[in-house]
């Protein structure tokens, strides 16, 4: 294997180089998130940064990687005296990995063997004063990234389970690449990560011949090509060192710490954690220029990188910073900056009695920054206002009937190789089931003649953990746009249906697709994708009128699940029809609601789970989604009635797939 990509050689990319740089001069900052479509060097640029970290002093023998000038409760200690140097390590957790691979376990072997509880360390151990790289990290079980961001925030992990008690130094540089198109982290993780950078492939003709000419060169000689930029790279971890040596003297004046104040209050970020990572980051980046306190442009440099993913207050919020938004902030930061701090404890006796500021105990208070006590709309009062005025429901959990065993998600249950481990098996499961094994196994110890520690284990004796988690499934919404939907008052409700089920969708981590039909034909509006938030721009977009279509909807939206079938046999569907049920087009020039009541038994003769919103209108109601749903052998709820309160599980009694 040849030497890696230099660091210094990456062409552009210079938000991100950055933001690497200043974490590994200060890992309090809380790692990068780099997001990014593929083919733009992410992977490349953050396997290049550890060959710039420093050597490190180690204790000889400690799987924990202990510095010795250091002392630490460490597992393997109590430590003696001497020290090896080695190269900070680059550790990748891989999307598949489990939690025993994240935090480590019980040492199986030793526990047979010796009968005694020992620890085996995982990746967390591994990556302690080094960079731990999670690629994709966006399809990452989400309980695995709390464990790691927990770690990275902490600098400590906690490991309490099959009797093992351990806590250990696990103090690295977080760095997560994603690529938006397969979908988003929550806001929750987004916000954990203390840096984010966008990366795009650069559009400049000569910047991506240079591109090519690099790449080009490095894979004919990648020791030659390593060779040439070496001392660039030198030079990088030359001063990685010295702004590390620097930065516990560097200042950070009261001027700057108002003037960041201003700037997170300007962007209502939730949370204090914004305000302590731009400080963080602005120390760091005074200290890579080699100042001795923080100055404007640090703060600037800071908050580039450090707010973007912070002012997403729902998951269709577009990431980044507008530049008016941006200079706006800046500018209220520099009034703040300007302003005499006035601190808590300068009125000592505390506000008159006659102080109009003070809240009387039992009152309500007024309305918060978050909207959360005042104004808070029906629902989840998180519609997005600004692209489109639809009511917001609060949808209630619809589920697939059955136990699946698809990808990763929070909506139906499904077998799992994580999870609740509900029983032991001696056919099926996900790993060793360790009691179940040890109690197979101990009536038998006398009779196998077992003399001394441990236990003699027999094949007849493993039992293996049957785990039972929740999957993510293919929600394909199929809507009615037609004349008898276009309503403005109905579409809008229509939309707003949606896009609360897209954003349940969203935290469910499901796949979702939208089939539309109206005028003569119905058609794919977004394919199944991960990326709801796609879905919802284009339902915003949503043309409407015309003739209803409604068998042509039905078969399309067959033809998409028999496709996604194939392509991901795993992932269960849920089929979601928005229709008020009347049928007034057929390609078939036969009766249009015979067609689709047709199309309907053919998806019911497929198991696939639906439920049918019925969006029908008025004092005067015809049941036909009703009829519709009946044909789909379909649970079927009335628009206004999705929401939370009183949709209970419509799918649940459907049968199962």
């Amino acid at each position: 294997m040849g030497a890696r990509f230099p660091f210094s050689a990456v062409v552009g990319h210079d938000d991100l180089r950055t933001a690497l740089l200043l974490n590994a001069v200060h890992p309090g900052i809380g790692g990068v998130l780099v997001r990014g479509e593929k083919g733009t060097a992410k992977s490349t640029v953050v396997r290049a940064l550890a060959a710039l970290l420093p050597e490190l002093d180690v204790v000889p023998g400690c799987r924990f990687g202990c510095d010795p000038a250091t002392p630490t409760d460490c597992p393997d200690g109590p430590h003696g005296h001497g020290a090896e140097r080695r190269p900070a390590r680059l550790v990748e957790l891989p999307v598949g990995a489990t939690e025993d691979r994240l935090i480590g376990s019980l040492d199986l072997e030793r526990a047979l063997t010796e009968g005694v509880r020992a620890y085996q360390p995982g990746l967390l151990a591994a990556a302690h004063r080094g960079v731990l790289y999670v690629d994709e990290v966006n399809l990452l079980h989400d309980h695995l990234v709390d464990l790691l961001l927990d770690a990275a925030a902490m600098g400590r992990a906690h490991v309490e389970r099959e009797g093992v008690s351990v806590s250990h130094a696990a103090s690295f540089l977080l760095v997560g690449t994603m690529n938006p198109e397969e979908g988003e982290l929550r806001p929750q993780l987004l916000d954990r990560f203390g840096l984010t950078v966008a990366v795009r492939a650069s559009r400049d003709v000569p910047t991506r011949t240079e591109v090519v000419r690099r790449r080009l060169a490095y894979e004919a000689d990648p020791d030659g090509f390593a060779a040439r930029w070496a001392e660039a790279d030198q030079e990088l971890a030359r001063r990685i060192v010295a702004a590390r040596d620097r930065l516990a003297d560097v200042v950070l004046p009261d001027a700057e710490l108002r003037r960041i104040s201003g700037i997170c209050a300007a962007f209502e970020v939730d949370g204090m954690r914004a305000d302590l990572v731009v400080a963080r980051t602005a120390t760091a980046h005074a200290a890579w220029r080699g100042a001795d306190e923080v100055a404007e442009e640090d703060v600037e440099a800071a908050v580039r990188l450090a707010l973007p993913h912070r002012k997403r207050r729902d998951p269709f919020d577009e990431p980044g910073l507008e530049e008016e938004q941006l200079n706006d902030a800046l500018q209220q930061g520099a009034e703040a900056a300007q302003e005499p701090e006035d601190g808590p404890d300068d009125d000592p006796e505390g506000p008159d009695d006659d102080g109009g500021g003070s809240e009387l105990p039992g009152e309500p208070p007024e309305s918060t920054s978050d909207g959360k006590d005042k104004g808070k709309g029906e629902g989840n009062g998180s519609a997005d206002r600004s692209h489109a005025p639809a009511p917001a429901f609060r949808a209630r959990l619809l589920q697939v009937p059955g136990v699946g065993e698809g990808a990763p998600g929070k909506r139906s249950r499904a077998r799992a190789r994580t999870g609740r481990v509900v029983r032991s098996s001696t056919v099926d499961g996900a790993g060793l089931h360790l009691v179940g094994t040890l109690g197979a196994a101990a009536p038998h110890q006398a009779a196998r003649g077992r003399s001394g520690p441990g236990l003699e284990l027999r094949g007849a004796d493993l039992r293996l953990s049957v785990c039972e988690g929740k999957e993510g499934n293919l929600v394909l919404f199929v809507v009615d746009a037609s004349g008898s939907m276009a309503a403005r008052q109905r579409m809008s409700a229509v939309t707003g249906a949606v896009i609360s089920l897209l954003r349940d969708a969203y935290q469910r981590r499901d796949k979702v697709g939208v089939v539309t039909f109206r005028g003569r034909e119905a058609q794919v509006a977004l394919p199944p994708t991960n990326s709801v938030d796609a879905a919802a721009a284009r339902l915003r977009a949503l043309r409407t009128g015309g003739r209803t279509p409604l068998a042509d909807g039905l078969l399309r939206a067959r033809r998409v699940l028999d496709t996604e079938r194939v392509r991901d046999p795993r992932r269960r569907p849920l089929l979601v029809l928005l229709t008020d049920g009347r049928a007034t087009a057929t390609g078939t020039g036969g009766d249009p609601m015979r067609d689709a009541l047709r199309a309907a038994g053919l998806l019911a003769a497929d198991r696939v789970a639906s439920v049918v919103v019925d969006c029908e209108h008025g004092p005067v109601r015809l049941g036909l989604a009703t009829r519709v749903a009946g044909a789909l052998e379909a649970a079927c709820v009335r628009l206004e009635e999705l929401s939370a309160d009183q949709v209970a599980g419509v799918v649940r009694a459907a049968r199962a797939a």
